[in-house]
């Protein structure tokens, strides 16, 4: 018969809950350090490159309105006369003064050429002895030098009134409104015969330059690091929704709003065939980048519970629980971070079934 002890000893050996835990055959995956690359749609809106609202630069009556809303202007085309009659008088004034003061100066001028010639004649006699005093041919000199002091007094009242006159032409020039660039225009706000002038007056028309739009889109403080000066990126609008349209990356504000904490970028977006327009609502597929590598491991790695995110790592044949903060999706994959390193073996099915400790025999890794 066996013994007391021999019954107890060979109890132990036979407790299931007393042998080696069977290790677990499971699937492992690798830790990967990879450049963060992915997209995130962020709202945009579509404004003219160029925009403005013209004004008169000087009070006066609306004559004519060559254009309307919505015609396609050039650059320099006239869009808007105007008439002012105070200023017609001005320019017929300076026109006169201008025309009185060349005529005096030629009138100087011919009083020149006359004390020339006398200065001359009687400098030639004084070289016969007796002929004419030496009295007389100071006088002469006298006369010249203030025919000549006339002269120039005379061209400067030509400088004077041409300059004048040059103001009063440049004013006329103000009653022809022309496009500051080519565009479209989109508003009009007078008629013939109203009363215009410069601003906060009336504003006359609006134009914009709509055959290149600027793209503005607000990227958030977090993604702002990965803007790449020139990057092509594609959006879409409601009215083509299921049409991609692509606009290059082409100023960057360099600061960040206080409120809505995001980054003002603008992107180029070449409109020449008009099928968009200024205002549009835009969603912008924006390419988010980071500077340096992020660790990833595959997205059903990742184990949740009430109290925890963790991956199960094997570590010398054993589990352990290591805790993770989840990142942005990687594609199958996910961004990741706690005390995990790259090449780190990590259950590709991650489940709290596997305790720490618990031997774990992989199948592979990927």
């Amino acid at each position: 018969m066996m013994g007391r002890q021999g019954a107890v000893l060979l109890c132990l050996l036979w407790t299931p809950s007393l042998r080696p835990a069977e290790p677990v055959r499971a699937e492992l995956a690798a830790v990967k350090a990879q450049k963060l690359e992915r997209s995130i749609t962020l709202p945009g809106e579509l404004v003219p490159y160029e925009s403005v609202t013209l004004f008169a630069r000087i009070p006066g009556f609306v004559e004519k309105v060559l254009v309307d809303k919505g015609s396609q202007v050039r650059l320099g085309q006239t869009l808007v006369t105007l008439s002012a009659p105070e200023i017609a008088l001005q320019t017929a004034a300076a026109e006169s003064k201008f025309r009185t003061a060349k005529s005096e100066r030629a009138e100087a001028e011919a009083r020149r050429q006359g004390a020339q010639l006398t200065y001359e004649q009687l400098k030639e006699a004084s070289k016969t002895e007796g002929a004419i005093s030496e009295a007389e041919v100071l006088q002469a000199l006298s006369a010249l030098e203030a025919a000549k002091a006339a002269v120039d007094a005379a061209a400067g009242s030509v400088d004077a009134a041409e300059s004048a006159l040059r103001v009063t032409r440049q004013m006329e020039e103000y009653l022809i409104v022309t496009a500051p660039f080519e565009g479209v225009v989109t508003a009009r706000h007078v008629h013939p015969g109203a009363l215009v002038g410069p601003a906060p007056n009336a504003a006359i028309l609006r134009l914009e330059h709509i055959s290149r739009l600027r793209l503005d889109v607000g990227v958030p403080e977090a993604d702002s690091a990965g803007i790449v000066q020139g990057a092509v990126v594609t959006f879409t609008v409601p009215a083509y929704r299921t049409r991609r349209f692509a606009a290059r990356v082409a100023r960057v504000s360099r600061s960040v709003d206080l409120k809505s904490r995001t980054m003002s970028v603008e992107l180029d977006f070449d409109n020449s065939s008009g099928l968009l327009a200024p205002g549009m609502y835009a969603e912008v597929l924006w390419p988010v980048r980071t500077s340096g590598e992020v660790l990833a491991v595959p997205s059903t790695a990742v184990v949740r519970t009430t109290d925890r995110t963790f991956v199960v790592r094997v570590k010398q044949g054993e589990a352990e629980w290591v805790d993770v903060r989840r990142g942005a999706s990687l594609g199958d994959m996910v961004e990741v971070t706690g005390d995990l390193t790259p090449g780190d073996l990590v259950l590709r099915r991650g489940t709290d079934e596997v305790r720490p400790g618990r031997p774990v025999q992989g199948l592979g890794k990927k």
